[in-house]
């Protein structure tokens, strides 16, 4: 049980080369194929951890690689998508941005021994950015529902959800430097 967490995040990263070469077949059925590989690959991150939480097996090791291993998958997922012209360059730049501020704060504020936990608007982030980015590379209908439309509304609300969960993200983090001294 103590190398699954580990062996999770290898496969969220070896699973990203078989997403990318589905997605840009760009045929229907290679779409779903990319869309179920993306939520799998999305499930294990969820996965990995709670199962390194739950049996105390946080190593070092997925410490480092598995916010690596997310930042690989959600990043070529969008990329892919303004490749494929289903996504603005605008929306990534601004959501791979907020990744990158809060990504440097984080490790900022770990060299000074304070912890910033992860907030209810980041989870509610990654839960419509996920969402969004699965029914943008699914692209088909589902039961005469246009998903497609319904994840370019997700992704426009993920970005807003974003930008407030890096403000807060930055706020807690000059609170906490406050009351640390």
């Amino acid at each position: 049980m103590e190398k699954l967490p580990n062996q999770l995040t290898i496969l969220r990263v070896i699973l990203v080369p078989v997403f990318l070469i589905l997605i840009f077949f760009d045929k229907n059925i290679t779409n779903i194929l990319a869309a179920v590989i993306f939520i799998f690959a999305s499930v294990t991150d969820f996965v990995d951890g709670f199962i390194a939480r739950k049996y105390s097996v946080v190593s070092d090791f997925g410490k480092i690689l598995d916010p690596i291993a997310d930042k690989i998958l959600v990043a070529s997922a969008m990329i892919s998508l303004v490749q494929l012209d289903r996504l603005s360059s605008i929306v990534v730049i601004i959501l791979l941005s907020r990744e990158f501020a809060v990504g440097a704060l984080r490790d900022f504020a770990s060299s000074r021994r304070i912890i910033i936990p992860a907030g209810f608007f980041g989870k509610i982030k990654t839960a419509f950015q996920m969402t969004a980015l699965a029914l943008l590379i699914y692209k088909n209908e589902l039961y005469g529902i246009n998903v497609f439309v319904i994840g370019k509304v997700l992704i426009y609300l993920s970005v807003i959800i974003s930008v407030y969960s890096g403000f807060v993200y930055y706020r807690n983090f000059f609170r906490l430097k406050e009351s640390n001294g």
